[in-house]
């Protein structure tokens, strides 16, 4: 986190990435210790947060999956399409539900409920006026390029 970080209000803290074992309980809905606390954060206010959203829900998902594919007596085909019918509608809900979802792991974390999609607007609004700024640059440029040209 950087100093623009705590000027929006979202607390600067020390990304500590969980171990494999412990991404895959937190990705199943189970909680991180202490240290970890900047890591969801970041987890959640990333560039990518969604498709890490999404990682997680195909994680969630992997489990009742692969118990369809493995258990269930019927032709493999059959138990597939069913598979499939499952991961769709499992996504279908969790990109339905995906900013509450997020925000109740942050809250979860211990950080004030609004503190992720706040600093995900934060972040989009930096994005877009350093967009802004370097797309007017370019303008100018081409303005400078154009009048060289014609002489005036």
């Amino acid at each position: 986190m950087t100093a623009a970080d705590t000027e929006r209000g979202v607390p600067a803290e020390p990304v500590v990435r969980p171990a494999p074992h412990r991404w895959i309980w937190y990705a199943l809905g189970g909680g991180l210790p202490e240290r970890n606390r900047g890591w969801v954060l970041h987890d959640t206010t990333t560039r990518t947060w969604w498709l890490r959203h999404v990682a997680r829900s195909l994680a969630q998902l992997a489990v009742p999956i692969a118990a369809v594919l493995i258990f269930v007596p019927g032709p493999f085909w059959i138990r597939g399409m069913a598979a499939l019918a499952g991961v769709i509608l499992g996504l279908f809900f969790s990109l339905a539900y995906m900013p509450e979802t997020v925000e109740h792991r942050v809250v979860r974390a211990g950080f004030p409920a609004g503190t992720a999609t706040a600093a995900r607007h934060g972040a989009a609004e930096e994005r877009e006026a350093g967009e802004s700024i370097r797309r007017r640059a370019a303008a100018s440029k081409r303005a400078a390029r154009y009048r060289a040209k014609s002489g005036r």
